[in-house]
């Protein structure tokens, strides 16, 4: 026999929380990219070359603090940020991890880095907690789990791609730029890249959930031990309601009085059905059907016979 489509299905309730977390997940990511939420970038605020003294650096950022004066991670910044190399450092990592990193040092810039990756990898972390929330058989059922696999590949991949383009890229090519609009702010850059990044990541997740949770696509046809579990359960429900149909049964048929009526009842219905079938709309709309061939009469008889073979089973070897 052939197999029919899985039909599509409401959307489970379970499934609606999964769904609700990837939504908070990629709105978080999408507030990420703000500027308002991004460090400042002196640079910028100021319109100033990387080639720009200092003191002039610091004047003009001055002129734009509470009173003009420079706030205490500005004097914290200024010593650190005096060379074109460190100034480099500054617009890829950030003003957080050159105003603070203990050890690091100009000279050996990968010492920013090691400095750096507890900082990139915190909101990946806290995306693979919201992968990992999402896809868990507690919260989002079986539906969910069957993504658990692609979902935290995705976390870890956005992770490890982000900190191989901070390790590996250059660093030093901001020191070329003579022009401010020539910069390129890699830290500030790669904020916006990383949100929009999981934002992409959460709603193809979600799409990938929603359709297969509603048999849209992705559908997986149920195990045989699904399928023997299923049946078995309808069976029971079945041989139930033939149980409680019996225990009627008996009761009427043990009754006098409500034997009476059932067999009232039922010469009532076929005195009914024959006056039914003996109008005469009837009898020609069955002469229409059965003189048309709208109705196979021998089809109809053969699969009567198959069915009555089904329900009554008569044992081998009895006449």
């Amino acid at each position: 026999s052939r197999s029919r489509p899985v039909p599509i299905r409401p959307l489970p309730s379970h499934v609606l929380i999964a769904l609700n977390i990837l939504f908070v997940s990629c709105l978080f990511a999408l507030i990420s990219t703000i500027p308002t939420f991004a460090p400042e970038n002196i640079f910028l605020v100021t319109s100033s070359r990387l080639q720009t003294p200092n003191d002039v650096l610091f004047t003009r950022l001055g002129y734009l603090r509470p009173h003009g004066k420079l706030t205490v991670a500005d004097d914290l910044l200024k010593p650190r940020i005096a060379s074109i190399g460190a100034r480099c450092l500054y617009l890829f990592y950030g003003p957080s991890v050159v105003t603070h990193c203990p050890f690091c040092v100009s000279d050996e810039p990968m010492s920013y880095f090691w400095y750096a990756i507890p900082m990139i990898l915190f909101p990946h972390i806290l995306h693979l907690f919201a992968l990992g929330a999402a896809t868990s058989s507690a919260i989002a059922g079986k539906e969910g789990n069957r993504w658990r696999t692609l979902a935290i590949m995705i976390g870890v991949g956005l992770a490890v791609f982000e900190c191989y383009l901070t390790g590996a890229g250059d660093f030093k090519a901001n020191a070329r730029a003579l022009k401010p609009e020539d910069l390129n702010h890699f830290h500030w850059n790669m904020r916006i890249w990383r949100g929009m990044l999981i934002a992409v990541a959460d709603a193809v997740l979600a799409g990938f959930l929603w359709a297969s949770a509603t048999n849209r696509m992705f559908v997986v046809p149920p195990t045989a031990a699904e399928r023997m579990e299923t049946l078995t359960k309808l069976l029971e429900n079945a041989r139930g309601r033939l149980g409680a149909l019996s225990v009627v049964r008996n009761v009427v048929v043990r009754d006098e009085g409500l034997r009476r009526k059932a067999e009232a009842y039922w010469r009532k219905e076929g005195q009914v059905m024959a006056e039914v079938m003996d109008e005469r709309e009837v009898v020609e709309g069955m002469k229409s059907a059965l003189g048309s061939g709208r109705i196979d009469v021998a089809k109809v008889e053969e699969e009567a016979r198959r069915l009555a073979d089904g329900i009554i089973v008569v044992p081998n070897g009895v006449p």
